[in-house]
């Protein structure tokens, strides 16, 4: 029997409706068809990662929550690298950075000139591309953007590329078998097609990096994400808010995953698997 097909929608900018189909033999889904402009997605004033608005409630709620998970992911990392050289891949405007120099030397890679230009306000000189990085690193991160990257493999290749050997790869991407995906179904505001390209789930993740050359240690659950995303779902499935319904499956998501180990989003904890 065949896998269905997903079909979800842009509520941000388009409105138009995309596939979400499995992808190879991985427990992953893929976007289709990809837009050939892109970048012309991401233009919206809703899409809040490379802002610091805090103009909504929602905003509002998303800034509190950035600044404490900012110590804890910190925190995470601190448990297996004390020191070292810190990269993190898609920076927006490089809140993530600044906590983590404090004990990290520590450089930035983001693609968007305007979060660019608001990192820089910060004292942070992010580069553009990848390619425009030769260091190694001792950690190396990336906090919701591997669903972003047009080409996987080459995203793991740079992966070796750039982490010492001995190094941690810390990788933050939502996940389609939490409950709250389950709830929501095509309204699930985590899809969000078509910037988000990759749809991955915990046992999807680790087989396609355990077959390029990386081994997961260590995965723990984004809590709150699943009360944010949902009450951006309550939103794309009535046009409401219902914030009250959204807290309750937001709520129902993490006990859920507090048995399955099956969050709305996960961060993974990698390391090179030496021959």
């Amino acid at each position: 029997m065949e896998d269905p097909i997903i079909y979800s929608k842009d509520y941000l900018v388009s409105g138009e409706e995309y596939r979400l189909e499995k992808w190879k033999h991985y427990d992953i889904l893929k976007t289709e068809p990809v837009p050939n402009n892109l970048s012309a997605y991401y233009e919206s004033e809703d899409y809040i990662s490379h802002t610091d608005a805090s103009k909504s409630f929602t905003d509002k709620i998303y800034n509190i929550v950035k600044a404490y998970m900012l110590q804890k992911k910190v925190g995470w990392i601190l448990k297996e690298k004390s020191a070292g050289k810190l990269l993190d891949i898609g920076s927006g405007t490089g809140d993530f950075l600044n906590a983590a120099s404090r004990y990290f030397k520590v450089d930035g890679v983001e693609p968007s000139e305007v979060a660019r230009e608001k990192a820089e306000k910060k004292n942070l000189q992010l580069k553009k591309e990848l390619s425009e990085i030769s260091d190694q690193y001792d950690v190396i991160t990336m906090w919701h953007v591997l669903e972003h990257v047009p080409n996987l493999d080459h995203q793991i290749e740079e992966f070796h590329r750039l982490l010492n050997d001995d190094g941690i790869l810390v990788i933050a991407v939502p996940n389609f078998k939490s409950k709250d995906a389950e709830i929501y179904k095509e309204h699930w505001a985590a899809y969000d097609v078509p910037r988000h390209l990759w749809h991955f789930s915990k046992k999807g993740i680790q087989a396609l990096f355990l077959e390029n050359g990386f081994q997961l240690f260590n995965s723990t659950g984004l809590k709150f994400d699943s009360f944010y995303v949902s009450m951006l779902s309550e939103k794309h499935r009535s046009g409401q808010q219902n914030l009250f319904s959204a807290f309750l499956n937001g709520l129902k998501s993490n006990l859920a995953g507090a048995n399955t180990g099956e969050y709305s989003s996960m961060v993974y904890f990698f390391k090179k698997t030496l021959k």
